[in-house]
Order: C-alpha cells, then structure tokens, then sequence
C-alpha cells in the first residue's frame, strides 16, 4: 500500500513538474510576444524593418539563449505543430484579410489576381517539381517518389503575404498593393488546397484516369470552398439582421460573429476543404453584409478585435518559426553532411525564383492584353517588383513541411531533416534578405512624392471595418457597390466585353445585390430600423 501511495506521489510530482515547466515556457513566450510589439513600435518609421522580420530576428536571437543554457539539446520553448498553426493561428489571419480587404481594388483586379494566385501557383508548383526532381536525384537525400517531388513543389510555390504586406504600402503603390495582396491569398489557398490533394492521391502509378480525378478533385475542393464561405457569411448577415442583437446586447452580436468567422473555417475542414479559402471569402461577405447589421459600438469593436487577433498571430508564428530555426533535432542529422543540405537550400531558392517568374512575366502580358488604359497595364518595373516581393516563403511553407516531412514535430530520417533544414533555411534567407530589400527597390524602380500625407492610410471613419494599424481598405471603398459607379461604360459588342469584363461583371452583380441581396441579407443602406438603435440616429430614408 505505502509502495502504492508512493508511485503515485511520484506521478503526481512529475505531472506538477511537467505542467510548471509549460508555464515557465508560456510566460517567456508571452513576453517575447510584449518585447516583439514594443520593439515594432520603436521601429515604426524604419520602412527597412518591419514586425515580421523583427519577431523572426529575435526569435533566432532566442534560440541561441536557449541553446546555450540548455547545454545545446534544445533551441525552443514549444514544440512546432502543424496543427497549432492551421487550426488557432492561421484563421484570424487569413480572416481579417477577407474582412478589412480593399474591395475596390481586390474586384477590380480580380482576372489577374486568381491568374497569379492559382494559375500562377499551379505554373510555379509545375517548375520547382520539375526542377527538383532533376537535381535532387544527383545528391544523396534518399529516396523520394513523385507525390514527394509534387508536395516539394506545393511546398514552395506558396509565398508569405504577411511579410510582403508590410513593406508594400497601399496608397504609395495600390495596384502592387492590390495584386501582391490578392496573390498572397489567393496563392496560399491554392498551395494548401494543391498540396491536400497531392497527399489524398497515390502518385506512384500516374496515368490519364488518375490525372482527371486530381484535377477534378482540385476544382472541386477550390469551388466548394469558395462557397462554403460565401454561405456561411450570408447566414451570419440574415441572423443577425433578423434577430438584431444589439437591441440587448452588443456582446452577443460581436461574439456570434466572431463565432461564425471560426465556424467556417473549421465546416471546411471537417468536410475536408480549404478552410483557407473558405474563410476569406466569408470575411468578404461578412464586412459587405453582416458588419453593416450591427450596432455601432460593435463595428469598432470588431474591426479592432479582428486586427489585433490577426497581428497577434503573426507575430507569434514569425516568433516560433525563428526559435524553431536552431532546433538541434533536425540540424544533428544534416551535420555530417553539410554540403548536401546547403546544395538543396541553394538549389529550392534558383526554383522559387524562376518558378516566380515563369508566370508573373507571362501572365502580366497576358493581362496587359485586355486592359484599355495605360494606367491599368502593369509595367514592368511593377512585374518586377511583384516578382520580387512575391519570393518571401514563410509559415505555410513551414507548416506544409512539418506535415510532410515530420511525425508531430520531430523527424528521424536523414532525407526528412535534410527538406525541414532546407526549409527553413529558405525561408529565413528569403523573408530577412527579400523582406529587407523590397521597400528600396520600390523608391528606386517607383519614386513616389515625400510630401504626401500619411493620414491617408489611417482614418477615424467609424462606416468602414478598416483597422487603425492595417490599412487595408480607403475612404468610401469598403462595399462591393464601390466599383466604379455610374460613370461606367457598358460594353456594346464582345469586344469591349472582353476588354472591360471586370466593369461589365460588376454591373450585373451590382443590380442583382441591390435587388435581391441586401433586401435579405442586409448591408449598407440595408440596415433594420429599431428604436433605440444607432440607425435611429441617421437619416429615415435608410431605403434606397
């Protein structure tokens, strides 16, 4: 019995140890987070430096503290999970994107952005699986099939918006802004949704059936998405528009969106969708109809409270990957042979590159094609520039690596720690070098005027879900309806059908909204009279 009482003393003693040491572990995690935010805003107005880059330099600077107290066995505080990154720090990222986007410009330069974004992902995927698969044959990494070589691509073909975003600024470039954007996004999605369906096919056997059933089954998963999260956001506006929380409580309208935003996120992974792509779309819809049915008091709130879960986020995952950098694990299996690991780090960076840039230099000609003005033809200092700030990998290469090349963060091959390495290797050297340098390039290859005012980008008007800190959207740009008006010309034969498709869709849909949409699901103009409510304050003609 004494033995018994014993045992579980014990037990109980490591499970307080145990529990003690991932305090100890959140609290200094917690305060890296402080001294991120702190030290992002004393370099505030350095455009060489930006939040990302300063948490992944002092999460590195971490890990080498860490390493050097633990007698070189560890290099972090939390293990990296996969798991972590899709399901808790990824939606309000992706989200508030969806949310606080420039819908303006985000629709009016759709065609090219879904031409990069998932044509160009598919393109870039294509060269680096290629190019991969004949280099890495010639080093000694193991054995890798072609479902290997295709995740490899998927990997790699999916770039870091969150960084890019940062550098670029929306009123001093808008259309990169809009296009570096939109791709981001639209590209991430793609990677994911590219790389599940590379995972759910057996790819040792390739012939024609098994190609149609891949390719039907990424159209599937992308369509399906899309409108899992356009469905989803509407049953939030018709909800809170029918029922009006905000007549008692504004917390239970803000968290039921809050609620609903997650919700879609994780109905597109249960049904084994891109939770990505259902997410920012949901955003879209969300801010077009479900933020106009709240109180006022509530659209501040929850403007705010999605920037500020979205930059926590980043910070976070930029924080980690950093710390997660210098883990011993994976570097102990490539030491004794680091010319191979450098060679494939080398070798995936030339394939991101000219992966790049074999759709961003065609697909820009292409899109020239069928715009009428000059002004909206991209040139091609810009199709540089979109090239370069398109080549920063970050956490979703990270994660999609993790998934494939670990078992719950840890590896035990020496061809698996060779691809983490490389990975992360990659995206170090290509966020601090190609983040630090894109903002330079822009002042050299694009001047803008220094007298301009940077009030611009941040605005007091309380009508918009735009974030002090994110300054995604413009004055008077934050419904669909803001396309273009009523000075546009409707096309009168294909020709111009072809050469305005964006205006001409925008037309339609515009008139369909006003007459079906927003009479159901509400919006701006559209938003139910109660007394007592802040609509009580504003014009009766709230009908038009």
């Amino acid at each position: 019995m004494e033995s018994y009482v014993s045992s579980i003393g014990s037990r109980l003693q490591m499970l307080t140890t145990s529990d003690h040491a991932s305090v100890v572990s959140m609290n200094l995690f917690v305060a890296l987070l402080c001294a991120c935010i702190v030290i992002g805003h004393l370099l505030e107005e350095n455009r060489w430096m930006n939040e990302s880059i300063t948490a992944l330099i002092i999460g590195l600077c971490t890990g080498v503290v860490i390493l050097l107290i633990s007698g070189g066995k560890s290099s972090h505080l939390l293990v990296f999970s996969e798991d972590l990154f899709f399901i808790y720090l990824l939606p309000p990222i992706i989200f508030n994107a969806g949310f606080q986007v420039k819908k303006k410009q985000f629709f009016r330069n759709f065609m090219t952005i879904m031409l990069f974004g998932a044509v160009g992902t598919l393109i870039s995927c294509f060269v680096i699986s290629l190019g991969a698969m004949q280099f890495f044959k010639k080093l000694d990494i193991g054995p890798l099939d072609i479902g290997d070589y295709l995740a490899i691509g998927a990997i790699f073909a999916a770039t870091d918006s969150v960084c890019t975003l940062q550098v670029l600024n929306q009123d001093e470039t808008p259309l990169l802004y809009s296009l570096v954007f939109g791709e981001g996004v639209v590209n991430d999605a793609t990677s994911v949704v590219l790389f599940n369906a590379i995972q759910s096919f057996d790819l040792t056997n390739i012939n024609a059936a098994i190609a149609w059933d891949f390719a039907r089954n990424f159209f599937y998963l992308f369509l399906a998405s899309t409108l899992l999260g356009v469905l989803t956001g509407l049953v939030s506006a018709y909800i809170i528009r029918r029922l009006y929380f905000g007549r008692h409580s504004t917390d239970r309208e803000v968290a039921l969106m809050m609620l609903m935003a997650y919700l879609s996120y994780m109905l597109a992974e249960l049904f084994y969708l891109s939770g990505i792509l259902t997410v920012f779309f949901c955003g879209i819809v969300m801010s077009h109809y479900t933020w106009h049915n709240v109180t006022e008091s509530s659209r501040v709130t929850t403007k705010h409270a999605f920037a500020t879960l979205s930059f926590v986020a980043e910070t976070f995952i930029f924080l980690y990957v950093g710390m997660d950098a210098l883990d011993i694990e994976k570097w102990r299996f490539v030491s004794h042979s680091p010319g191979t690991s450098v060679a494939v780090s080398s070798i995936l960076l030339g394939l991101v590159m000219v992966g790049r840039a074999a759709f961003v230099f065609p697909l820009s000609f292409l899109s020239n094609l069928t715009k009428k003005s000059p002004n909206e033809k991209i040139s091609f200092k810009q199709q540089f520039i979109i090239w370069w700030a398109g080549l920063m990998r970050g956490a979703v290469s990270m994660a999609l690596a993790y998934n494939k090349f670990t078992s719950a963060g840890h590896t035990h091959l020496r061809g698996n720690a060779i691809m983490i390495t490389s990975t992360i290797t990659v995206v170090l050297f290509s966020t601090v070098l190609f983040g630090l340098m894109t903002q330079p390039l822009i002042k050299i290859l694009l001047p803008h005027p220094k007298h301009q005012s940077r009030s611009m980008t941040i605005s007091s008007d309380p009508t918009t879900p735009k974030s002090f800190t994110i300054p995604l959207l413009g004055e008077g740009q934050d419904s669909l309806d803001d396309l273009g008006g009523h000075d546009i010309d409707h096309p009168s034969s294909i020709r111009s059908l072809l050469t305005t498709p964006t205006h001409t869709v925008h037309h339609y849909w515009r008139k369909f909204d006003d007459a079906f949409m927003r009479p159901m699901f509400g919006g701006r103009g559209f938003v139910p009279f109660v007394p007592g409510s802040p609509t009580e304050r504003n014009s009766p003609n709230q009908w038009h």
